[in-house]
């Protein structure tokens, strides 16, 4: 019997092998696992086929070593949806279809639930019975109730939790451990799903909920809302409809810091079990999540973008929130992008998808207006909440402190005196972008990249945030030995200590990748914005995404002109998108909010076009000036990125490449090559890059071209001295 088996390699084909016949009582069928021999090692592949002939004499097809599953891990929609991936985005298909796996299956291991010893907090465990002096006891505690289904050693330790005092808590007959043997959890009658009522609809949420209600099969819907509209509360009641009809939800959000809040809103409401997948769990946590969607038993599985490969066994909806987001889009490796996989996938199970965002992507507007979307509009925020006002704080020939301008901290003094909050967003890590020599203006590099060492404080060193490449501050200039460096530029931790500087009683929470980086400091900081008592927030693009602060009245965003002046055709895209979702923090309760924007371009027209119209009328102006220039969405893009040792060598690859292609075979109508030419960031982590941009003005057209692309490239002599990838419908040009 042939087995054909995908293998996670860089070769673009599988590979068939043979089935002993001491196993042909038992063969395995699609989806399953197998040892096989491949060159000196062994490696874990899939089975997707058992064809009757082979490419290959019998002869020379080398035996299976082990069948590693008695049943199928990937059922076959998920393997047709990863065969897809991989054709569409022109990746190996072993190596897509193994990524569909937990990364303990990819490593051989069984398919099983761990019979693992967790812990949970007992009936009527409270931290109140603790003393306030025990802090680390009640933390633990804490940990222990946000988990009443139990919680491992190893989760407890990664959520920062002290584990050798579970002991202490049990004996204060406050944890209790227990053998963790999951099941399938007994339906709950559809009138008892929910734990708390859901709120009443204002007539624009009305409206959009009847027409989900009704929609039967696949049927994609645009959730278009201004910030603070209620698009959540549609989410929760779609779901409520979803589980009643016995069936599962599947829901992506961007960033794992959104994982938490969305976890607790979504159990606040809900009786049945509520599931995380993302990057912070341990590889046996994703197992277990991702075995309980398989079985049914995870009603609500909320994820971040590797999410959309969980098994479901009974599909019903799929939400994905902030769908504009880049974070959706793969950007190594398997170059997928999960909000169009969504798509994809909801198509194949025939079932509703919802894509909502107060700034959607121009591509899914564009599907909308084309009629393949439904669009629904929600353009009034909930509840008392209206919406925040705008003003363009013009700060040319102004004199800043780090940033901040004297009108801007008159503002602030007056909304925290108020008994209100502040947020500040300024998109710029570190203590300053850059450190500069005042004698000879030479500026500290990355020795590795096209790029300026940018100077942190806490600790104090440089680090290049494109290499991840650390280095002590230096005493002296390299160039002219002058020990007079200063900082340039702005970042977080600047903007900070200004900040402190101002205000002195007032707390300061800078939320920025280096503040967060330890277990539940997010959380920590979001429970202290949350308790209500004035503080200022000072963060990157960390705090726009989906976070609630209702006492938020005023949103300043220290640079509005970041972006505006990009090279890259989406900058402005995203420029719009980032203020709007800064903007969309203020004013969301009863509290009225006002948004300053800092600008030495007051007179930008689309700057004037944000604060005196809407998103929609932005996206309107910049679709009719992609459909001139002939971009995305109205054609389609791939690019072919190449990076060697030497400065050069990939530019001369990708010419001499497209050369011999065309040589091959013509190009078909309405594609066409640009380049190739050097990335905008040429030198990156000690490698020489350059791109070839292929466009088309048809997707069919594309991959056609592209396969034939794909099948020189691997055969090409210098594929050996320059690493190559292609990206299909790339989202930046870095």
């Amino acid at each position: 019997m042939i087995l054909r088996i995908a293998l996670p390699t860089p070769l673009h084909r599988l590979f068939d092998y043979q089935l002993p016949l001491s196993r042909l009582d038992t063969p395995p069928c699609r989806g399953c696992r197998v040892r096989v021999p491949f060159g000196p090692r062994e490696m874990i592949g899939l089975i997707v086929d058992t064809p009757e002939q082979s490419d290959l004499p019998l002869a020379k097809l080398k035996p299976i070593h082990e069948i590693l599953d008695s049943e199928p891990v990937l059922d076959p929609p998920l393997l047709e949806l990863g065969h897809w991936a991989a054709r569409y985005y022109q990746h190996p298909v072993g190596d897509a279809l193994i990524q569909l796996l937990p990364v303990m299956l990819r490593q051989g291991r069984p398919a099983e639930f761990a019979h693992a010893t967790l812990w949970r907090a007992t009936p009527g465990a409270d931290t109140a019975s603790l003393s306030t002096t025990a802090h680390r006891q009640r933390e633990l505690l804490q940990i222990l109730l946000e988990h009443p289904h139990g919680i491992s050693p190893d989760a407890i330790r990664a959520e920062g939790g002290h584990t050798p005092l579970l002991k202490t808590l049990a004996e204060k007959q406050l944890a209790e451990a227990f053998q963790n043997q999951p099941v399938n959890t007994a339906p709950i009658a559809p009138d008892q799903l929910l734990r708390e009522p859901k709120l009443v609809l204002h007539d624009e949420q009305a409206d959009a909920m009847e027409k989900i209600a009704c929609a039967q099969g696949f049927t994609p819907f645009l959730l278009y809302g201004v910030t603070g509209s209620g698009k959540t509360e549609i989410y929760l009641q779609a779901i409520e409809q979803t589980l009643k009809a016995g069936k599962q939800a599947l829901v992506l959000v961007p960033e794992i810091g959104l994982t938490p809040q969305t976890l607790a809103r979504f159990r606040s409401r809900f009786r049945v079990p509520v599931h995380a997948l993302h990057s912070n769990l341990t590889d046996r946590e994703r197992l277990d999540t991702w075995l309980h969607a398989r079985q049914g038993s995870a009603r609500i599985i909320i994820g971040t973008r590797s999410a959309i490969f969980t098994p479901l066994q009974h599909p019903g909806l799929i939400i994905v929130d902030e769908e504009h987001d880049s974070s959706f889009k793969q950007q190594d490796g398997f170059r997928y992008h999960a909000r169009d996989l969504a798509v994809v996938r909801a198509s194949r199970e025939q079932i509703p998808i919802i894509l909502g965002s107060a700034t959607p992507a121009l591509e899914t507007l564009h599907n909308a207006q084309s009629g393949r979307y439904q669009q629904l509009n929600l353009t009034k925020r909930a509840g008392n909440a209206i919406a925040p006002r705008f003003e363009l704080l013009d700060i040319r020939q102004q004199p800043l402190d780090a940033g901040l301008s004297q009108e801007l901290i008159r503002r602030m003094h007056r909304h925290l005196a108020a008994g209100t909050q502040v947020m500040l967003f300024l998109n710029r890590r570190g203590f300053s972008p850059s450190l500069i020599c005042n004698q000879c203006g030479t500026v500290v590099d990355c020795t590795r990249c096209d790029a300026h060492m940018t100077l942190h404080r806490t600790p104090p060193h440089l680090h290049c945030h494109h290499c991840d490449r650390q280095t002590p501050i230096p005493r002296a200039c390299a160039h002219c030995g002058s020990s007079e460096l200063r900082p340039l530029g702005i970042g977080t931790e600047r903007a900070e200590d200004a900040l402190k500087r101002h205000f002195p009683n007032v707390p300061v929470l800078r939320v920025d990748r280096d503040s967060t980086t330890r277990k539940a400091a997010l959380e920590k900081i979001m429970h202290q914005v949350h308790s209500g008592e004035p503080c200022i927030l000072i963060g990157t693009q960390m705090l726009a995404k989906g976070h609630h602060f209702p006492l938020v009245t005023l949103v300043a965003i220290l640079d509005a002109d970041a972006g505006l002046f990009s090279a890259d055709f989406r900058g402005m895209e995203r420029t719009a998108q980032l203020i709007l979702q800064v903007a969309g923090r203020a004013g969301r309760a009863e509290h009225p909010g006002e948004v300053l924007l800092q600008t030495l371009h007051a007179e930008h027209p689309m700057l004037q076009t944000l604060i005196g119209s809407h998103y929609l009328s932005f996206a309107a102006q910049e679709m009719r000036l992609r459909h001139a220039a002939a971009l995305p969405p109205f054609t389609y893009h791939a690019l072919l990125r190449g990076e060697a040792t030497r400065q050069g060598w990939a530019e001369q690859f990708l010419l001499e490449l497209g050369r011999q292609v065309r040589e091959q075979r013509d190009l078909p109508a309405g594609v066409q090559l640009i380049g190739p030419f050097p990335s905008p960031m040429e030198k990156r982590g000690g490698l020489f890059r350059a791109q070839l941009l292929i466009t088309a003005a048809q997707r069919g057209a594309l991959h056609t071209w592209l396969d034939a692309l794909i099948l020189t490239a691997q055969q090409h002599p210098q594929g050996r001295r320059v690493r190559w990838v292609l990206d299909v419908d790339p989202i930046d040009n870095y």
